[in-house]
This record gives structure tokens, sequence and C-alpha cells, in this order.
């Protein structure tokens, strides 16, 4: 199988999907100044689009690990609300036992 296109620029029949910097120069001649594409720009952005899909898995992740933490830090806080709200009924029940013996005591 012979096929003359690359990865980066495949080659097809189609004209609407052909890459614009693949074109074939007009039959018109343009003088001694004309000049080949400059296909420069067209590869950048191809490779600049390339190395952003390359990194949308690790903004993925970064995302996934941002969300984990934040739900990490919530349920942290939960479990010391609820130690805070434990300790302070133990510490009233403990001062109405106190008030309780104290009243017991001036009582007899």
């Amino acid at each position: 199988m012979i096929t003359t296109g690359t990865i980066d620029r495949p080659s097809t029949h189609d004209p609407k999907k052909q890459d614009p910097t693949m074109q074939r120069p007009s039959p018109e001649p343009f003088g001694p100044r004309a000049a080949a594409h400059d296909i420069s720009g067209a590869t950048e952005s191809r490779q600049n689009r390339n190395h952003a899909m390359q990194l949308i898995p690790e903004a993925l992740a970064r995302a996934h690990m941002h969300d984990r933490l934040r739900e990490a830090e919530s349920q942290r806080r939960a479990v010391r609300l609820a130690a805070a709200r434990r300790m302070q009924r133990r510490a009233e029940r403990a001062s109405r036992r106190a008030r309780r013996a104290l009243a017991m005591a001036v009582m007899h």
C-alpha cells in the first residue's frame, strides 16, 4: 500500500477535506517572486493543538485532585465539628453534675 500523505498531513482526494497548505499552486504565473506556501504557521498551530490535547488528561487529573482535596477538607471540618459538639455536651454534663453535687452539699 503506497500512500502519498504523512501522518501530519494525510493526502485525500476530497477537496473539502484537504489541508489548505497542501493545495497546488494555481496555473497562473506569479512572476519571478512566486514563493512556496509557508506552512510553518500551520505546523505550529497543529503542534500546539496536539500539545494541548496531550495536556488534557493532566488537566483533568489536576481538577479531580482539587475536587478530592476540597472534599477531604470538608470531611475533616465535619469530623472536627462533630468532635467539638461531643466535647461540649460532655462539658455541659460535667457542669450539671458539679452543680447538682454542690446543691446537695449545701442542702445537707
